[in-house]
C-alpha cells in the first residue's frame, strides 16, 4: 500500500461523484505545494485500493488532471507533477495571535536581548521501565523465561542497518568533525528539516515547510518545552481520558490543570471548553487506538479558532497502518493555523535514534526557537541527523517503512487472532488499523483483573495496565505492545495467559 494522503475526506463533502472529488483533492494539493512539482502519484489501481475507488473514478480524475495540465505522464514511469503550476500566495497567518504563558514570553524577550530567562524546574517524565513499574510485580527469578508486551519498540532484527552505517559515513566524510562542531541554528540540521517536510507532504498530506520545523531529542521534549511556551499557572490543558501519562505529567510540572476529555468510538468527544490548549492523538488515539472521525477533527478546529486555542497533534505510529481509509491529519486540515504537529522516529528506526519534531505555525516558531537556543544552544546528535537526513533522501526511509508495515500487520494479525480465541472470555480488543499496540477491554471484574495479572506476571508474561494512562478512575483494561517481540513469543505469552487464567 503506498505511502499517500491527500484531502478526500474533505472534497467528499462538496462533491457527488467520486471521480470529482478525487480531482479536486489533488489540484488543491498540487496548488498548496502539498504535492511539488515531480512527484509521482500512486499507480491507478494503488490509489484505487487506498481510498476504495473504482480504477475507473481514478483515471478519469488523472485524465481531468492532466488535461488541465496539472500532472504530466511519462510511458512506463508512472504519472507526475507537472511544473509551472502557480501555487497562492501565503495568506496572513492566524486570525489572532498565539498567546504564550507568562514563562514564555520572558524566554522569547530575554532571548532577543541575548540575555536569560527564569527557568522553572521541570519534573521529566519517567522512563518507560520507570512507568511499568507501577504496572504489576515483575517475576520471580527463577522460573520461565519472561515475556513482556510492555515497551514495544522497533523490531531490530530487520533493521537495514548496513544502509544506515552507509548513510552514517557519508554524513562523516560530507561534514568532519571540525565542521560538525561549528555553530547551527537551535531548530536543527536543515538537510532533515527538508526531508521531513518532503516525507510529511506527501505521506501524511501536510503542505509543510522546513522553516516551519523544529527538531528535538524526541516527541516528549517537545511536548514538554511547548506546554511551558503556551501554559500559565493555573491555566487548563484539555487530554483524552486516557492518554499518554508524559502529557499529563508536563500540564502539571508547569502548573497547568488537566481536564480530562470523554473518548468514544469516534475519538475524543468535543467541547466547548474554556481553555487555549488541547492535546489530542487522532491518527491512532493513545493508547486505545480509536481513529477520530472527519467530522469531529472539524469540530476541534473550529474550536480552536473561536477560543483562539492551539491544538498539539501527537502523531506517534502513525506510519504503520495496515488497513483502513486514510484521514488527512489535524495539520493538513488547519486553514487558521492552530495545529503543531508533533511526530518522532523513535517507533520508525531505533529507540535510542532520539529525534523527534514539531511541525509549528508560523507566529510559533521564534517563540520555540528561542526556548529551544535556551535548552541547547547547540542541537544533538548532528552527525545522525545529517545521516538520516540522508537515508530519508535516498528512499531508505520508506522502503524500511513498507518492509516493517508489512511486517507488523501480520505480526498484529496472527496475535490479535491469537488472542480472540484463546482469551476472547477476558479480554475484547479494541480494532486497530495501525499502530504497535493493542487495547484490551476486560470483562470480567475488577478484582478478578488484579488477581490475573498477578497470575500471568507469576508465569512470566507482563503488560501494561491502562490505568496508569487515565487521568480519571475508569473500567480495568490492558495494553499489549507486540512489535518487538517475535510470533513464536507472541502466541507462547498468550497461552501462558490461558494456563493463568486456569490457575485461579
Amino acid at each position: 500500500m503506498p505511502d499517500f494522503t491527500i484531502p478526500l475526506a474533505s472534497f467528499s463533502e462538496k462533491y457527488r461523484y467520486k471521480y470529482l472529488a478525487l480531482y479536486h483533492a489533488l489540484r488543491a494539493a498540487i496548488l498548496d505545494g502539498t504535492l511539488p512539482e515531480g512527484t509521482r502519484l500512486p499507480a491507478t489501481r494503488e490509489l484505487a485500493e487506498l481510498y476504495g475507488l473504482s480504477r475507473g473514478s481514478v483515471s478519469q480524475a488523472y485524465d481531468m488532471l492532466h488535461a488541465d495540465g496539472y500532472v504530466r505522464t511519462a510511458v512506463g514511469s508512472g504519472t507526475f507533477v507537472a511544473g509551472g503550476v502557480q501555487p497562492p500566495q501565503a495568506d496572513e497567518g492566524p486570525k489572532a495571535p498565539i498567546a504564550l504563558s507568562p514563562w514564555g514570553q520572558r524566554v522569547v524577550a530575554a532571548m532577543a536581548r541575548g540575555g536569560d530567562a527564569s527557568e522553572p524546574t521541570l519534573g521529566g517524565a519517567s522512563t518507560p521501565g520507570e512507568a511499568a513499574a507501577h504496572a504489576g510485580a515483575a517475576p520471580a527469578a527463577e522460573g520461565p523465561v519472561p515475556i513482556s508486551y510492555r515497551d514495544g519498540g522497533p523490531w531490530e532484527a530487520l533493521f537495514p542497518t548496513a544502509e544506515w552505517n552507509s548513510a552514517l559515513a557519508w554524513a562523516a566524510r560530507s561534514k568532519p568533525g571540525a565542521a560538525l562542531g561549528e555553530a547551527a541554528a537551535p531548530a536543527g540540521e536543515p538537510e532533515l528539516r527538508a526531508a521531513i517536510a518532503a516525507h510529511l507532504r506527501r505521506s501524511r498530506g501536510i503542505a509543510a515547510e522546513a522553516e516551519h520545523i523544529c527538531l528535538f531529542n524526541g516527541s516528549m521534549q517537545a511536548i514538554t518545552l511547548l506546554t511551558q511556551l503556551l501554559l500559565g499557572e493555573g491555566e487548563p490543558a484539555v487530554l483524552e481520558n486516557p492518554c499518554y501519562y508524559g502529557i499529563s505529567r508536563a500540564v502539571a510540572a508547569c502548573g497547568g490543570v488537566s481536564v480530562p476529555a470523554a473518548l468514544d468510538g469516534d475519538g475524543i468527544v468535543p467541547r466547548d471548553w474554556d481553555a487555549r490548549l488541547l492535546f489530542v492523538t487522532p491518527g491512532r488515539q493513545f493508547p486505545t487506538g480509536v481513529v477520530l472521525s472527519h467530522a469531529r477533527r472539524r469540530e476541534l478546529l473550529a474550536w480552536a479558532a473561536r477560543r483562539n486555542a492551539v491544538i498539539v497533534e501527537d502523531d506517534y505510529d502513525s506510519e504503520f497502518r495496515w488497513g483502513g481509509r486514510p484521514l488527512e491529519p489535524l495539520k493538513a486540515l488547519d486553514r487558521e493555523e492552530r495545529v503543531v504537529y508533533v511526530g518522532s522516529f523513535s517507533k520508525t528506526m531505533f529507540a535510542a535514534l532520539r529525534v523527534g519534531y514539531a511541525v509549528l505555525p508560523r507566529t510559533l516558531v521564534r517563540p520555540v526557537a528561542s526556548a529551544k537556543a535556551l535548552y541547547e544552544p547547540v542541537p544533538p546528535a548532528r552527525l545522525e541527523q545529517r545521516a538520516l537526513a540522508r537515508f530519508m533522501r535516498t528512499g531508505g526511509y520508506e522502503r524500511h517503512l513498507r518492509r516493517m508495515r508489512r511486517h507488523y500487520g501480520a505480526k498484529q494479525e496472527a496475535f490479535r487472532r491469537c488472542m480472540e480465541q484463546e482469551l476472547g472470555e477476558l479480554f475484547r480488543l479494541r480494532p486497530a488499523d495501525a499502530g504497535l499496540l493493542l487495547y484490551a477491554e476486560w470483562l470480567r471484574s475488577p478484582e478478578e483483573y488484579q488477581a490475573f495479572r498477578q497470575a500471568a506476571a507469576g508465569r512470566g508474561v507482563l503488560f501494561r495496565d491502562a490505568a496508569i494512562y487515565r487521568i480519571t478512575p475508569g473500567p480495568p483494561a490492558a495494553c499489549f505492545a507486540f512489535s518487538h517481540l517475535d510470533e513464536l513469543m507472541l502466541i507462547e505469552g498468550v497461552f501462558r495467559m490461558k494456563a493463568a487464567w486456569g490457575d485461579i
